[in-house]
Order: C-alpha cells, then sequence, then structure tokens
C-alpha cells in the first residue's frame, strides 16, 4: 500500500520578489548586525510574548476591584487571543508551509531553525503579539500605546532571527488584529453579565473581585427661605 502524503503548500515559490529576496535580504543584513543586537532579537522575540501576558494579568489585576464590565474584559480579553492563536495553529497544519531557514539553502540565520513540522504561516507570534495589542486598544489605551509597537517588534524580530518569511508575519498579525477584537465586542455584553453573576459566589471572589460600592449621590441643596421682601 502506497503512504498517502498531504501536499505542501509553498507561498514564497512565487519568486524573489513576494518573499524568498526580502527574506534572504533580510537575514543577511541582519548577520551583519552587533552581536548584542542579534542577542537582543533572538531573547526578544520571546520576552515581548511574556510581556505581553504580564500585561494581562495587571489588567486582571486592576480589575478585581471595578465595575462588572472591567473585569469582563480582563478575561475576556486574553480568550479572544488564544482563540485566534487556536485558529492561526489550524491554519499553520492546513497549508503546511515550510519554513525559510529549512527550505531556501545557503541562508544564515541567528536562530536556530524550527523542527520539521513546525510550519511558517501563518506567524504564531505574531498572531499572539498583534491580538494582544489590538484587544488593549479596546480595554486599555495607556498600555496600547506601548503594546502596538512591541507587537511590531516582536513581528519583525522573527524575520529578523531567520524563522519566518515577511509574509507570514504581516498575515498573522492581520489576523490578530481583526479577528481578536472582534471577539472581544461580540462577547463583551455576555461576558458582562456572566461576571455579574458568578460575583455573587463567595468563592469567586478572589478571581473576579468585588464590584466597589456605588459612590452616594450628593443631596441637592436646600432652598433657602423666602425672606420678607421676598413675600
Amino acid at each position: 500500500m502506497s503512504e498517502t502524503t498531504i501536499p505542501t503548500v509553498q507561498l514564497a515559490e512565487a519568486g524573489p520578489e513576494y518573499g524568498v529576496g526580502v527574506y534572504r535580504e533580510i537575514t543577511e543584513w541582519a548577520a551583519t548586525t552587533p552581536g548584542w543586537m542579534q542577542s537582543a532579537g533572538e531573547i526578544g522575540t520571546e520576552l515581548g510574548i511574556l510581556v505581553l501576558a504580564a500585561l494581562f494579568v495587571l489588567q486582571w489585576w486592576r480589575a478585581r476591584g471595578r465595575d462588572h464590565r472591567s473585569m469582563a474584559v480582563a478575561l475576556l480579553a486574553p480568550a479572544a487571543v488564544l482563540i485566534v492563536y487556536g485558529l492561526s495553529e489550524i491554519i499553520k497544519v492546513w497549508l503546511h508551509e515550510e519554513r525559510p531557514c529549512r527550505d531556501i539553502p545557503n541562508v544564515r540565520t541567528i536562530a536556530e531553525c524550527p523542527a520539521p513540522g513546525d510550519w511558517a504561516f501563518p506567524s504564531n507570534h505574531s498572531v499572539i503579539a498583534a491580538a494582544s495589542a489590538a484587544t488593549f486598544l479596546i480595554t486599555w489605551r495607556l498600555v496600547a500605546a506601548f503594546a502596538l509597537p512591541l507587537a511590531v517588534l516582536v513581528a519583525l524580530s522573527r524575520v529578523y532571527v531567520g524563522v519566518h518569511y515577511l509574509h507570514d508575519v504581516v498575515a498573522g498579525a492581520l489576523l490578530g488584529v481583526v479577528l481578536a477584537p472582534v471577539l472581544l465586542l461580540a462577547a463583551m455584553i455576555p461576558g458582562t453579565w456572566a461576571v455579574a453573576r458568578l460575583r455573587q459566589r463567595p468563592a469567586l471572589t478572589a478571581v473576579l473581585g468585588t464590584t466597589p460600592p456605588a459612590t452616594p449621590r450628593p443631596e441637592p441643596a436646600a432652598e433657602p427661605h423666602a425672606t420678607a421682601s421676598n413675600r
């Protein structure tokens, strides 16, 4: 019985103008950069994701003493990122685009090429970074001002260290930027309702926190009594 093989989709086969030439130019330039810059690129590509994850934890911690909507978006934002990441994994398995560091001969990369079967398109790092930054743009704009450029650096670093084509990271960024906010906004109303219900259970207080007490509205000032001249 002959073995059945799944054909590999080569998105970069269209020629240098599509992906291979740009990849070569970037990796050849990267090989000439200082050692500290190469080390920063290799470490930063993973560190950026950890920083974004830490920001999600901080957002959840701040929401523990805030209203139901704040807690809902604090929980839904990373959930939306995980869903988009899962979708990117499905696309990877379906398309089977080989890593450029394994498919293109005579290239020098900063990072070690991922193992066979770890496909290239789209870039998961770009998906996660862009999706995270996009949700912060909705839920915490002060942090988004930092998260957006960080996401760009994470995405570009994947090409710089040699493990992705440029179109891998662009596609991943677009996937994250478009889908994560849509998922977050679609789930915001039911998520707020769910948090309001779940906060009534004391066992979940450590996770969901409590709603801050409503600030009492000031009573209107009493009208002055009419004076004799006004009677």
